[in-house]
């Protein structure tokens, strides 16, 4: 099941970046920031609800894209495409169960790329999803110079750690804690946070240029994070989804039943019909309550991250890239999951910071990222024009993290490129150089395997159809695919040569699609 969405080829206005002016300083460090299941519930994306101060800041000084989309909505597939800039077609991973080195193809990785072009490559927390999607060592040693970092209080976070009301400890899915009660004393992302910054002192001095991913787990489930940050959130000002039914029409096939949040001790004892629910209206309350003070709690450790790598005097030779693997439903469509194609699940936060190119750095010494408490100041006015609203995919990363460091970005793929160890499937040009283009010319592709494990090729074989017209039904509540007869569209879909590619016969068939769609209603 594929959504393709018609776009603009992205345009990003950069007065004083040149690929010359890049090779002409000295080589630049990056700094990949990934969050776990985030949707844009960030400040800079306009939530008026979340309190997360210490991105909105690096947003301030960052190239910030308002639309960008992953490939799939499953942490594993989403990772693995991103870091090699190939699409789950071509990596073959659909879910967890695969290594693409092994099942695929012998693909060049983003840090792989920086590590043979003499940078010191370092993974911190989860930035590809460990076990055998990564080969059970983080893709190490292709892509790092050292071995993955994984923070040990991790290993209880699908145990039993939550204080229930009846005092005993439970595998819950609302789970704030008293950090000082947990092994250790900590939890997983403070410990990833440490390791950082530790990684970070280390090359401080060093003449080698670093490469460092930091992977933050929340605000994925569970949602155990210290119990004071739900301060800020306070339940009786939490509101529910906007549209929470099912869409209408939706296939039940489209329809995931969110059976990881189901699974939780807590979430079984409120006995919820299968498969649609719905979930008792105070416990979503709290969901989104826990969700949100999740991502606060996640904001104070990218915060932490900042702050350091600023006072190692890094923040004027390092670009940092935020971004997240997918995003999560937080009651809309009836959904508490990733797992499917709408928007709030593919769209993901994407923000792009360096060095004199989307701020000017202040050389009397004023820091750039100072540490925000969002415990005590939870507040900050995001302020910047260097926003962009047309669509970008997470596969554009590679290629524009590299060019952006001053190398070569990797060269476009053939339509099949399994034999192709460096190349990029971005189908967009990526947003540092090239101009804007017409929007009938270029389509994101967000995908999700139903109801077979691989996707299956013959997209003239339809069971079923999804359409959205985003400019009358914004949020996706309103399925119109049945609403045309789509026969021709069949007829032109079967008749296409088997040499046109997947994501060709894609970009055509919602062409198409929403021609029809106009046509029948007076638009054309």
């Amino acid at each position: 099941m594929y959504i393709c969405v018609r776009t603009w080829l992205l345009l990003l206005v950069l007065h004083t970046l040149t690929p010359a002016a890049v090779a002409r300083r000295e080589r630049i460090n990056v700094l990949l920031v990934m969050a776990d299941d985030l949707r844009t519930s960030l400040g800079c994306y306009g939530d008026s609800v979340v309190k997360s101060p210490n991105i909105d800041q690096l947003a301030s000084k960052s190239q910030v894209f308002l639309n960008a989309y992953a490939q799939q909505a499953v942490c594993a597939p989403s990772r693995t495409s991103m870091l090699t800039s190939r699409r789950p077609d071509t990596t073959r991973l659909y879910d967890f169960k695969s290594y693409w080195r092994v099942h695929s193809g012998n693909y060049t990785t983003l840090p792989q790329y920086f590590k043979s072009r003499g940078y010191y490559t370092m993974s911190v927390g989860k930035v590809f999803h460990p076990g055998i999607a990564s080969n059970h060592s983080d893709d190490y040693p292709y892509s790092w110079s050292i071995p993955a970092y994984h923070p040990a209080s991790f290993q209880f976070e699908k145990q039993k750690m939550c204080k229930g009301e009846d005092g005993k400890l439970h595998a819950n899915l609302l789970c704030a804690v008293n950090v000082t009660e947990q092994p250790g004393g900590t939890l997983p992302d403070m410990e990833s946070t440490d390791e950082a910054v530790r990684l970070l002192k280390s090359r401080a001095n060093d003449d080698v240029p670093f490469f460092l991913a930091v992977g933050f787990h929340k605000p994925h489930i569970p949602f155990r994070i210290p119990q004071e940050y739900l301060n800020l959130y306070p339940i009786e000002q939490m509101t529910l989804a906007p549209d929470p039914d099912v869409p209408r029409s939706l296939p039940p096939v489209a329809y995931n039943p969110w059976m990881d949040v189901r699974r939780r001790d807590d979430v079984q004892k409120l006995n919820i019909s299968f498969p649609y629910g719905p979930i008792p209206k105070d416990f979503q309350l709290r969901i989104r309550q826990h969700y949100y003070a999740a991502v606060s709690y996640m904001d104070a450790q990218v915060g932490r991250l900042l702050s350091a790598l600023d006072k190692l005097g890094l923040a004027d030779s390092t670009m940092v890239v935020f971004t997240s693997d997918h995003g999560w439903s937080l009651g809309e469509h009836g959904e508490w999951a990733k797992y499917s194609n709408f928007d709030v699940t593919t769209r993901v936060p994407l923000i792009f910071y360096i060095p004199g190119v989307t701020t000017f750095l202040d050389w009397l010494g004023e820091s750039v990222f100072p540490f925000i408490d969002v415990l005590t100041q939870s507040e900050y006015s995001f302020k910047n024009d260097k926003v962009i609203r047309n669509m970008v995919e997470l596969v554009d990363v590679f290629p524009t993290v590299s060019y952006m460091a001053g190398l070569r970005a990797p060269k476009p793929c053939a339509d099949v490129s399994f034999q192709e160890e460096l190349c990029t499937e971005e189908e967009t040009a990526w947003p540092f150089r090239h101009a804007e283009r017409r929007e009938d010319e270029e389509a994101i592709c967000s995908q999700y395997p139903r109801p077979a494990d691989a996707p299956q090729v013959n997209v003239s074989d339809v069971h079923a159809g999804e359409l959205y017209m985003l400019a009358d039904d914004p949020r996706q509540d309103n399925n119109v695919y049945s609403d045309s007869d789509h026969s021709v569209m069949m007829k032109k879909m079967a008749s296409l040569a088997h040499t046109v590619s997947l994501q060709m016969r894609m970009k055509l068939q919602l062409l198409y699609l929403t021609a029809g769609m106009k046509t029948s209603r007076g638009k054309a």
